[in-house]
């Protein structure tokens, strides 16, 4: 398997030391450049067009959001994951606006760290409880996105299934096994769910779960 070419941008040189040993020892990771500030990762995004970027939120120069934006909009095929210490959740909320596929806390478990990273790249990343339960906190307290998006209706009760499902952060596998699919079915109705509600990831799939009440496995749809 060909391995995934990253770029790490962070202002640390030791966070990149330590980000760099943890991809150094998984042979589907190869460490093709670092970035020491946002600006410097968009060049290089343009001189090298990694598959994923490690994006660090702060940096002096450029913020990391920044740079995830216009990364996004120059080359949406590259996947950039966020870096922080922090898992405020307005940051992971302008991530997601923004674009990114995921978002990583460097105090992670390194083994944790990297099995997200590699679910993140097959296409079947969960999202942490922990993150889950921001989301809920935040649109509970009145906090939400100002644009509008498409209406749940136009989702058909076996969508809404699976959105609940990926909401709790279950992977293509487990939700397979729950409502005895094939895993090939779930992706394709995971692509197509995408498609209809104009949604990027997964990440993003679940803050609208939380913004339109879909979180709960099997429940019906409300009448008008």
């Amino acid at each position: 398997m060909t391995p995934y070419r990253v770029l790490i941008a962070d202002d640390h040189p030791l966070a990149r030391k330590a980000i760099r040993g943890l991809l150094d020892d998984d042979a589907q990771f190869e460490t093709i450049a670092e970035a020491s500030g946002g600006e410097e990762a968009i060049a290089l995004c343009g001189n090298l067009q990694p598959d994923l970027v490690l994006m660090d939120i702060h940096m002096p120069d450029m913020s990391g959001l920044e740079a995830t934006r216009r990364i996004k909009q120059l080359y949406p095929h590259v996947r950039v994951v966020m870096l922080t210490v922090s898992d405020h959740v307005a940051d992971l909320f302008t991530a997601i606006q923004f674009g990114a596929q995921g978002y990583l806390l460097k105090n992670m478990d390194p083994d944790d760290w990297m099995h997200y990273l590699r679910a993140l790249l097959d296409d079947d990343a969960e999202v942490s409880r922990r993150m889950a339960d921001k989301l809920f906190q935040h649109f509970r307290g009145g906090a939400g996105a100002t644009v509008p998006e498409p209406d749940s209706g136009l989702l058909t009760p076996r969508e809404r299934e699976l959105i609940a499902c990926v909401a709790a952060g279950d992977t293509n596998r487990q939700i397979a096994e729950r409502l005895v699919i094939a895993e090939n079915t779930v992706k394709n109705h995971i692509k197509n769910i995408l498609d209809k509600l104009k949604l990027e990831n997964r990440v993003q799939l679940t803050a609208y779960a939380v913004r339109q009440g879909l979180t709960q496995f099997g429940q019906k749809r409300e009448g008008k």
